[in-house]
């Protein structure tokens, strides 16, 4: 298991970039922001550039989006974007992506952007798929309903090989949504209009399906999360055991404090 702290925003451009920092001297594996427009007075990043200021004062934690609505971005502009972090930070980056939040952040209804779910869905769909194609350096041609690339080539390439991981939001147990995760690298798996945790049997049956569904396709990571509400304790490891024991491959701390931090990974 590896762990992560995904944290909702921070006060200021510097304290998110410090946080990240913080979180590598602590041990973390990993450090995720939110990708959001505008959500009421509360202070919101662009999260690319924070990641590049993050890319530039930490060595090994790896770090990314949680979520990129990729429904909303032009898939060119968001490759070209993944691959100059993933180049500046030597092979750090992951992005995480689904649909978009179910609660608007403005970046849907205020600016017109389309919010059937069907739309959204398949505009994940070519926009992945694009993403994919560019990253391998080669001329590049896709035409879809959505999108249209014309011989594109995209270089340099990113660092990771085969790819950037790229995790995809799946709804348990909709087959649909699980498969279009199970195209990828990682599943973070959510329950249909439930924004509660997944508890560790649902994680569990999500590995059952995984194992089922993607035979020989290669590694694949299994995304929850929750609080462990302090220090390396016995009390952490009662909570995080059940998912290591169910085959959840990464533990997101939602929102920790500086303090909760400092005190490194519950395990």
């Amino acid at each position: 298991m590896r762990y992560a702290c995904g944290i909702n925003g921070a006060e200021t451009f510097n304290a998110a970039v410090d946080l990240a920092c913080q979180a590598e001297e602590a041990g973390w594996d990993g450090f995720f922001l939110p990708d959001g427009i505008s959500i009421g007075t509360y202070p919101l990043f662009d999260p690319w550039v924070v990641m590049g200021a993050i890319a530039a004062r930490t060595k090994r934690i790896r770090f990314g989006t949680m979520i990129t609505p990729v429904s909303r971005r032009r898939p060119w502009k968001l490759a070209r974007e993944c691959v100059t972090v993933d180049q500046l930070s030597a092979g750090r980056l992951i992005l995480a992506v689904g649909m978009g939040a179910a609660a608007d952040d403005g970046g849907f209804t205020k600016v017109g952007e389309a919010t059937d779910l069907k739309v959204r869905a398949k505009r994940v769909d070519e926009g992945l798929e694009i993403l994919n194609g560019l990253w391998k350096g080669k001329p590049y041609s896709f035409s879809g309903e959505h999108y249209r690339v014309d011989n594109m080539v995209m270089v340099p390439r990113p660092v990771q090989k085969p790819r950037i991981p790229i995790w995809v939001v799946g709804v348990w147990d909709k087959p649909k949504s699980m498969h279009r995760a199970l195209d990828w690298d990682g599943i973070i798996p959510q329950k249909f209009r439930d924004w509660h945790p997944l508890s560790a049997d649902d994680i569990r049956k999500v590995r059952d399906y995984v194992a089922k569904h993607r035979q020989g396709k290669g590694p694949f990571e299994i995304i929850c999360g929750g609080s462990t509400g302090g220090k390396k304790s016995k009390r952490a490891s009662e909570i995080v055991r059940p998912f290591i024991d169910a085959g959840a491959t990464w533990w997101v701390e939602p929102d920790p404090s500086l303090e909760r931090i400092r005190q490194g990974p519950p395990i």
